[in-house]
């Protein structure tokens, strides 16, 4: 997978918090992500961690690190 995408494979939205269990992305950032420009795309996955942890939600194992 390329290093500007956080996704793991795990492609399950939380009903709760609706972010991706994967990757905490939220449905409509998944659906953009490819038509995002690199720098937003990096910047979405500078907030990943922290709107993960916020919510709740544990990182899966082998999820990339930032950068």
């Amino acid at each position: 997978m390329s290093k500007e995408t956080p996704c793991v494979a795990v492609c399950m939205i939380d009903p709760k918090t609706k972010l991706c269990f994967g990757c905490g992305r939220t449905l409509p950032e998944i659906a953009r992500w490819h038509a995002m420009e690199s720098a937003e795309r990096l910047a979405v996955m500078a907030l990943l961690p922290a709107r993960m942890s916020e919510a709740g939600l544990a990182p899966i194992a082998g999820s990339p690190k930032p950068t």
